[in-house]
């Protein structure tokens, strides 16, 4: 299994490490929302998504994907933008530790983090779609408008314009560049114990009325979207 799970001193970590380039699937979905319910069995202070060095999630393993039947492939849309909408509305304070290349799935993961810390380097953060052949679904959208300024969604979506962490940085969807892994770890971890600050049901309330009407108009949108493949 790609993912793992600890929880110490109050927070959370979901690591994912496949060894490659952290592919996601519909087994990577369910993986994940099964550590979700565990975290919010658990109730840490915070939750801390990271990768392996080098390589924070490439997306969907786009060599598996063209297999799918169509019943196959709308499964993996469902359980793909079920996990990714779970993540951003999460009633827990959540922390990307972005240890490399983010395109597509990964770049949306991120995304959907409270907050993110990266590893400074000469790695993409990218959302690849339109470059193979996908239109950008609304509830990616949603999600990665939460984190981008608006006048860079333009580049990021429609222009599927590459950032570096520098970039990234420069305009505020990074909070802080790291130089090593250990101190990007170090940095997202301060971070997520110093959320332990925040009183845990007014976070959770406060986050559902923010971000629960456009998780609701994702939803809607995602019936009608039906791409005859998945997005990356």
């Amino acid at each position: 299994m790609s993912l793992a799970y600890s929880h110490q001193d109050g927070i959370a970590e979901i690591h994912f490490d496949d060894g490659k380039a952290n592919v996601m699937s519909t087994r990577w979905f369910r993986e994940l929302e099964a550590l979700l319910d565990r975290a919010e069995k658990e109730q840490p202070h915070a939750v801390l998504f990271r990768g392996r060095a080098g390589m924070f999630s490439a997306g969907l393993d786009m060599k598996w994907v063209p297999t799918l039947t169509p019943p196959e492939g709308r499964e993996l849309v469902e359980a793909f933008s079920g996990a990714m909408l779970r993540v951003w509305s999460l009633p827990i304070p959540t922390v990307a530790a972005v240890t490399g290349h983010a395109v597509a799935g990964g770049c949306v993961l991120a995304s959907a983090c409270d907050v993110r810390f990266a590893l400074d380097g000469p790695y993409r953060v990218h959302m690849n779609e339109v470059l193979v052949g996908l239109a950008i679904p609304t509830w990616a959208a949603v999600i990665c408008e939460s984190a981008f300024p608006s006048q860079k969604l333009g580049e990021l979506l429609l222009l599927a314009r590459p950032f570096s962490p520098k970039e990234l940085h420069a305009l505020g969807v990074v909070q802080e560049l790291a130089a090593s892994e250990e101190d990007l770890l170090a940095k997202a971890r301060t971070s997520a114990r110093a959320l332990a600050a925040l009183r845990r049901d007014p976070y959770a309330l406060s986050k559902a009325r923010l971000r629960g009407p456009a998780v609701e108009r994702a939803k809607q949108a995602l019936a009608a979207e039906t791409p005859t493949r998945p997005p990356a």
